[in-house]
């Protein structure tokens, strides 16, 4: 259900979204015009602030000084916001705030201070949101294609046609973060290249080891680049080679040319290129271990040629935005079902028992549908989005040991890859299957700690209720239970269990229904009484 106003947004014909990106190397904010009769979005404004939030400290927190410039751009992009009409933001967060030890300090503050919610997000999420924009931008036909995006702290690696997302990676290697670990010195000798060569290799090769695995080479397949890095060298090589200035979205340029702009650039002392026309100074900082670790993607994934993209990861915010909103419907449609097809992907891979977790969603719903204003007041879809996924995966701790299985399910949940789930919302669906069962929430508890609001632990409280019930209702493997009835008569939950077969006593599920009474009366102050 869409909330009230969510509605009236999407009553409208034309609205305006902003998405506002936190890097490693610089905090962005798009805005896009998205024509609901189309079901399209064009870009209306787009701004930025080079903050270098991954200048952190020895301890590898963000510092304060790098947070206040943060704060200092996103105060500007939500004053920006509200004085033009936007009426959605989504901003995230990537590598530099989802390392930091502090990083969740840091998205606690921005919350309360600014009032602006962050979603940390993965690395394989980011390469999703990553090739969801290239796409909403670039016509990929049939053919595969691998995009490779250079972020600060960061590089994404995905291979991709129209259709899906076959890989997508993410590895722990960005040109701000060489800049800071390697690059101290102002000239290069060719020891000092060899290893930074070697390393970036390195660093690399997982991923590339993955796309190679599922490449098929005897397909035509062309390499897509996107971020600053790409956009700046393909004007250094524009520059180069004579050519007039162009836009350079689909921007094509050899690996040669890039080559002889990165050999040119090594030659140089940091003044110089600071002097370099095109070049920002701080993207002057961080243009060589850009344009090696781009020349290293290319070398190993053996493409002489690239086109460059100029839509990315803040694109790709809005999009998913517009498949959460079942704006977009067919033209990305494997896109707009990533949720479930990541629950469903994860619960096989952790062996979950597909038909029982379905008779236990639909003993949840039920539930969830009676008890409106008794366990829950928040009418959200969100929250029975969080259910629907906690029911398919709650039992997957199983996978590991049946003691004390809850547990194990959340430390899975927490730690899988769940495409389409921001971090937050991937904490809350842990924690349901965490507290599903034997004790409620301690403050000492991991799982507790990990949700950063009061919103968030509120739902899993409701939620993990919900499940605890439908769970227990789980006695047998097949279905004896036809359909439940919930009552409230004063400070009594009167819950009736219907049989398919009217000789069916169900005492296996009512003794396990009993074991609730603690919790409903703990939380909810009800007494539980079984017609």
């Amino acid at each position: 259900m869409i909330q009230k106003k969510e509605l009236s947004i999407l009553q409208e014909k034309d609205i305006l979204v902003a998405s506002i990106d936190i890097g490693t190397n610089s905090t962005h904010l798009l805005i896009a015009e998205i024509n609901l009769d189309l079901k399209t979005f064009s870009i209306k404004f787009t701004d930025k602030s080079t903050t270098r939030l991954g200048e952190i400290d020895e301890e590898g927190n963000l510092t304060e000084e790098s947070i206040q410039r943060v704060f200092k751009t996103l105060k500007r992009f939500k004053d920006y916001c509200d004085s033009n009409g936007v009426s959605q933001t989504i901003t995230a967060a990537t590598s530099a705030v989802r390392e930091a030890p502090n990083g969740l300090n840091f998205i606690n503050r921005v919350q309360s201070e600014l009032g602006i919610q962050i979603e940390l997000i993965s690395g394989s999420e980011e390469a999703r949101l990553i090739y969801l924009g290239v796409l909403s931008g670039m016509a990929l036909e049939d053919e595969p294609c691998v995009i490779i995006d250079i972020g600060g702290g960061s590089t994404e690696l995905i291979l991709a046609d129209k259709k899906d997302a076959i890989a997508l990676t993410s590895s722990r290697v960005g040109a701000v973060r060489l800049k800071n670990d390697f690059l101290d010195s102002e000239t290069f000798n060719n020891k000092r290249l060899d290893f930074l060569k070697t390393f970036i290799q390195g660093s690399l090769e997982p991923s590339v080891g993955k796309i190679k695995r599922k490449l098929q080479r005897e397909k035509k397949v062309t390499m897509i680049a996107t971020s600053g890095t790409a956009i700046s060298l393909g004007n250094l090589i524009l520059t180069e080679l004579g050519q007039p200035k162009q836009k350079m979205h689909g921007y094509k340029f050899k690996r040669e040319s890039l080559k002889n702009v990165l050999g040119k650039l090594i030659k140089m002392s940091s003044a110089e290129i600071k002097k370099i026309p095109s070049l920002s100074e701080r993207r002057a900082e961080i243009i060589i271990p850009g344009a090696l670790i781009l020349d290293a993607s290319m070398d190993m994934l053996d493409f002489n040629e690239l086109t460059i993209s100029e839509r990315a990861l803040r694109e790709g915010l809005v999009v998913d935005w517009m498949l959460r909103k079942g704006i977009i419907k067919n033209e990305f449609n494997i896109q707009s079902n990533i949720r479930k097809t990541t629950i469903v992907h994860q619960a096989r891979k952790f062996g979950v028992d597909q038909e029982r977790s379905e008779k236990v969603t639909n003993f949840a719903f039920q539930i969830y549908d009676q008890t409106k204003n008794i366990f829950y007041s928040n009418t959200d879809a969100k929250a029975k989005e969080i259910l629907w996924a906690a029911c398919h995966l709650y039992t997957c701790g199983k996978f590991v040991n049946v003691s004390s299985y809850h547990k194990h399910s959340w430390y899975l949940i927490k730690n899988c890859e769940l495409l389409g789930y921001s971090q937050s919302e991937r904490n809350i669906i842990a924690s349901v299957a965490r507290y599903h069962r034997k004790t409620l929430p301690k403050k000492r508890h991991d799982s507790w700690q990990s949700l950063t609001s009061k919103e968030d632990k509120t739902l899993v409280l409701e939620m993990s209720l919900i499940l605890r019930i439908a769970a227990s209702l789980d006695q047998r493997p097949n279905n004896f239970i036809s359909s439940i009835n919930i009552e409230l008569q004063n400070n009594i939950l009167l819950i009736q269990l219907l049989p398919f077969n009217s000789n069916q006593e169900l005492l296996l599920e009512k003794w396990n229904l009993e074991l609730c009474n603690n919790v409903i009366k703990e939380l909810k102050n009800l007494q539980l009484k079984i017609v």
